[in-house]
């Protein structure tokens, strides 16, 4: 049987033009092939077949989190080829297939380690986990006042000539960059990072609603985690938070946990930015598919309890979401449908990094990325690039 053909049949497919209630994927090589209702499958000799009958099993698209620090026991910024393989060999589980591996506030040497340790491991990623596709700069470009979990210590103010070179070394991949854009010195940093094709994002930033105006004129297009580590919405003065809920061109992350944002303050965001506007990520740190316990982020000791991650000082500290349950939670909270959670947990992410010709959704000629979920919307199988990176066991 020639294992590079897979036949998935009886499944309720969420293709990117419609649902089909009982439909097949055909997978060649990686690929999709083809897809449709069980009644007009014909030819299916020489595919290996995962059938479901009468069970009802969803097939998504793989996740994108464009904000993830660690998962598993690893972090990005543990600079080392194991941890990133650690990271995607454990994504798979939770539905997350593609990913930009996110950097944190620390010393020069130690984000350029992990700079360049990405970027070599992206050159040679094994078919069998979570892909990465790029690099999210958090940091150390924000402001001190809204630090969080971002060590004050290394926090410097927006630079070119130092990005030029992390971007370099990180062969240009680079892909978006949060910074606090009041810091920067007539956004002429942010304009550096737009016309070179990077996304620029308003995070840890203590900026007004003028500012962000302000800075969208010159290409600010993205929020990083609303709601965390930015100026509030007040009535007189709507800050950060209402500048993201009323900007249409800004795309808005969130972390829909319930910790770092209540279910009402996601059904907010979706219900003012819509499903095309918002980013489902994680923000998620090392301790992320373990117990609860003591962990390390940026040299700081953290404490999850009950799946919160604490600094010593009770901030928190990046989260222990897995993507799947943040979909199932807005379902919850903001009554979405699953094409919704669909589009704000894959498709957006694939459009903004501009990888929709290959990933973001089902359909022929793309990456065969697949989830498919059983029907509590759980992880029952995981594909990567047309192979099985997660089984859930029986």
């Amino acid at each position: 049987m020639d294992q590079s053909k897979l036949l998935i049949r009886n499944i309720q497919v969420y293709s990117a033009s419609q649902t089909i209630k009982q439909g097949y994927i055909k997978i060649n090589h990686g690929k999709v092939e083809e897809i449709g209702p069980v009644g007009s499958l014909t030819q299916t000799e020489g595919y290996q077949l995962i059938d479901f009958p009468n069970q009802n099993i969803k097939a998504i698209p793989g996740l994108i989190d464009v904000h993830i620090h660690g998962a598993n026991g690893a972090d990005v910024m543990d600079g080392t080829a194991a941890a990133l393989e650690t990271m995607c060999r454990a994504l798979p589980q939770e539905g997350t297939t593609t990913f930009l591996a996110t950097t944190m506030t620390q010393s020069e040497e130690s984000i350029e380690q992990a700079l360049q340790t990405t970027a070599a491991y992206m050159k040679a990623q094994p078919q069998r986990q979570a892909e990465i596709a790029g690099i999210h700069l958090e940091g150390p470009f924000v402001n001190p006042k809204r630090k969080g979990a971002q060590p004050e210590k290394y926090i410097q103010k927006p630079n070119i000539e130092l990005f030029q070179k992390w971007n370099q070394l990180a062969e240009h991949q680079i892909k978006l960059v949060t910074l606090a854009p009041e810091l920067d010195d007539d956004h002429a940093f942010t304009k550096y990072l737009v016309e070179h094709g990077v996304i620029a994002s308003a995070g840890h930033t203590d900026a007004t609603a003028t500012e962000i105006s302000e800075a969208i004129e010159h290409g600010l297009s993205h929020i990083t985690h609303l709601y965390n580590q930015m100026r509030g919405f007040h009535h007189r003065e709507p800050g950060v938070v209402g500048a993201a809920w009323l900007q249409d061109s800004l795309m808005v992350e969130l972390i829909a946990d319930g910790i770092h944002s209540t279910p009402e303050a996601a059904k907010i965001a979706f219900d003012l930015k819509g499903k095309h506007r918002l980013l489902l990520i994680t923000d998620a740190m090392r301790a992320k598919c373990l117990q609860d316990g003591e962990y390390e982020l940026g040299g700081q000791k953290v404490s999850v309890k009950d799946q919160k991650a604490t600094l010593e000082d009770g901030t928190i500290a990046g989260s222990t979401l897995q993507l799947h349950n943040g979909l199932k939670n807005m379902i919850e909270f903001a009554g979405c449908t699953m094409e919704e959670v669909i589009q704000i947990g894959s498709t957006n992410a694939a459009a903004e990094l501009g990888i929709d010709d290959r990933k973001g959704s089902i359909a022929a000629g793309k990456d065969a990325d697949i989830v498919l979920l059983n029907e509590e919307n759980n992880v029952l199988l995981t594909l990567c690039r047309g192979e099985v990176a997660y089984e859930r066991k029986a």
